[in-house]
C-alpha cells in the first residue's frame, strides 16, 4: 500500500515532468490498476519494456524530489499549518510562541 501511496504523491508533484507516452504508461500502472500485460498488448511493447519504464519513471520523479524537495516542502507546510489551525479553533495548548515558529516556518518554507 504504501508503494502506491508513494507513486500517487510522486506523481501528483512530478508528473508533469514526463513525456506524454511516459504518464499514459504510469497512470495505467498507478491509476487504472492495470497488469504489465494488459499495458504491453496496449501499447504493442513487451511486458519487459514496461516494466523497466515504470522503475525508471519511479526513480526519475523521486530524483526530481531529491533535488527540488516539493514534496518535503509540501508536508512541512501542512505541519505548520496544523498548529495554526489548533490556534485558530482556541486549542489551548498551542502557545502564541509555537504559532509564530509555525509562521516563520511558512514563510521560510516559502522562501527557501
Amino acid at each position: 500500500m504504501e508503494k502506491i501511496v508513494e507513486q500517487g504523491i510522486l506523481y501528483d508533484f512530478y508528473g508533469g515532468l514526463l513525456t506524454p507516452h511516459q504518464r499514459r504508461i504510469y497512470e495505467d500502472v498507478a491509476y487504472n490498476d492495470l497488469s504489465l500485460r494488459e499495458i504491453a498488448e496496449k501499447e504493442g511493447i513487451s511486458k519487459q519494456a514496461v516494466s523497466d519504464l515504470i522503475r525508471r519513471v519511479t526513480k526519475q520523479m523521486r530524483d526530481y524530489e531529491e533535488q527540488l524537495g516539493m514534496i518535503r516542502r509540501y508536508e512541512s507546510i501542512r505541519k505548520v499549518l496544523d498548529v495554526l489551525e489548533k490556534d485558530a479553533e482556541g486549542t489551548p495548548s498551542v502557545s502564541s510562541s509555537e504559532v509564530g515558529e509555525a509562521v516563520r516556518k511558512i514563510r521560510s518554507s516559502l522562501e527557501g
